[in-house]
Order: structure tokens, then C-alpha cells, then sequence
């Protein structure tokens, strides 16, 4: 059974936001407008976090793309009081969305900000209704939603490799992030298949996760600037 994981090499990183964008197609998040964006109702399931530090002309900006953590200790779970919210056994956190009843328990739990409220109703402003992807449901308003790993790839890989009569490699399932980003920073696979590429780069000295000291255990790793 794997354990789905992600390594985001930083080094590799341009801040471009291919994988926000794809993202936000691959799973038919909407789009707040502006006046959504004045109220801090805008979705992000992947979203890159920056920073600014120094003086000019010495200035850096730190670029950190976040998604859901999906952690194997996620307080998010813990919280939700008609379990809308569960890790299933690959370790994907989910989100059950006809149990969701928007109490915004989870949100508060998540020490990542990497849940969001649907404010509003599953629309798509125009041209972009006519690319909705059909393999996702669109999220019914007064819900919580997430980054989900892109599970409806992970379900056609599984499906593809079970009527090939074999088991899922290395490669096998790719996230819209993943597949996008331009800097090949993104990596998704097993992390408890030793021979899987986030198995030996979430074992590198360069390693670390965000806020691991809370100790959530989360399924991301990122590979600090070397």
C-alpha cells in the first residue's frame, strides 16, 4: 500500500505559479473575483508563499509553494466534528463534502492555512466554465475544501495499472502540480518505496517540513536552498 508524499526541491523553485494554475484547472477550484479577494475569501489549493528580507540593493525574496500537508498526524481530523474530514489508507488526507457542514473547526486546526471556505456557489466565470474538469465534483457552498493530491489521478492510475495485470511504479501518478512546474521542483510518489525518487530525496540532508516541531507529521517535505 503506498504512502503518498511530495519533496519540493526550493532550490529549483522560480516562483512562476504553474502549479497554482494548474491547480486551480485540474480541480475546478473557483475564482473569488474581486470583491471575494477584498474579504480574504480566495481559494489556493496550491499557493506559493513569499518573502522579502534585506536592504536594498542586498534584497531576497524565499518562494514556498504550500499544499495541503496531508499529514499522518492531521489535527484537522481530530477536530471535525461529523468526520467529514479523514486520512484514508495511502495517508491522503480528504475531504467527505456531503458530510462537511462548515463549522470551520478544521480550518482553524490547520496550522498550514491550507483549508479553505466555499463561500460561494460552484460557478466559473466565463471562458473558464467551458474547461471544467469532469473527473471533479464542484464543491457545493458552505464547505470546506482542500488540496486532495490530485486523488481522482491517483484512482485512473490505479485503475490503469490493475487492468494491466500489474502494480503501480515510480511515476505512475503524476499531480497536476507535479506534471506543470517548470523548474521540475515538484515531486510526488511512495514514500515508503525505497526506490521511488521522493523516498531518497525526502531522506537527503536538505530535507526539512514546515512546523515539524507540532508534530503533525506532514507528508511534504521541502528541500532547502543549498
Amino acid at each position: 500500500m503506498p504512502r503518498w508524499g511530495m519533496v519540493i526541491d526550493l532550490d529549483r523553485c522560480t516562483a512562476c505559479q504553474a502549479c497554482v494554475v494548474a491547480c486551480r484547472q485540474e480541480n475546478n477550484v473557483a475564482f473569488s473575483g474581486p470583491e471575494g479577494t477584498k474579504k480574504r475569501q480566495a481559494r489556493f489549493w496550491m499557493e506559493v508563499l513569499s518573502s522579502v528580507h534585506g536592504d536594498y540593493p542586498k534584497v531576497q525574496g524565499d518562494f514556498i509553494p504550500r499544499p495541503c500537508m496531508h499529514c499522518d498526524n492531521p489535527p484537522c481530523v481530530q477536530v471535525c466534528p461529523v468526520g467529514a474530514t479523514y486520512k484514508n489508507e495511502q495517508g491522503v488526507v480528504l475531504q467527505n463534502y456531503e458530510r462537511c457542514i462548515g463549522c470551520k473547526y478544521c480550518m482553524v486546526a490547520c496550522p498550514y492555512q491550507a483549508r479553505f471556505m466555499n463561500w460561494d456557489k460552484p460557478e466559473q466565470i466565463q471562458p473558464m466554465n467551458n474547461y471544467l474538469n469532469p473527473d471533479v465534483p464542484l464543491r457545493p457552498k458552505g464547505i470546506v475544501e482542500k488540496c486532495t493530491f490530485c486523488i481522482q489521478r491517483i484512482e485512473k492510475a490505479e485503475a490503469g495499472v490493475k487492468q494491466q495485470g500489474r502494480a503501480l511504479k515510480d511515476g505512475d501518478v503524476i499531480t497536476a502540480c507535479t506534471q506543470t512546474c517548470t523548474g521540475g521542483a515538484i515531486n510526488f510518489g511512495d514514500l515508503d518505496n525505497p526506490n521511488s525518487t521522493v523516498y531518497r530525496l525526502s531522506h537527503n540532508r536538505r530535507a526539512i517540513r514546515l512546523l515539524e516541531e507540532l508534530g503533525t507529521e506532514p507528508k511534504v517535505y521541502y528541500l532547502t536552498e543549498g
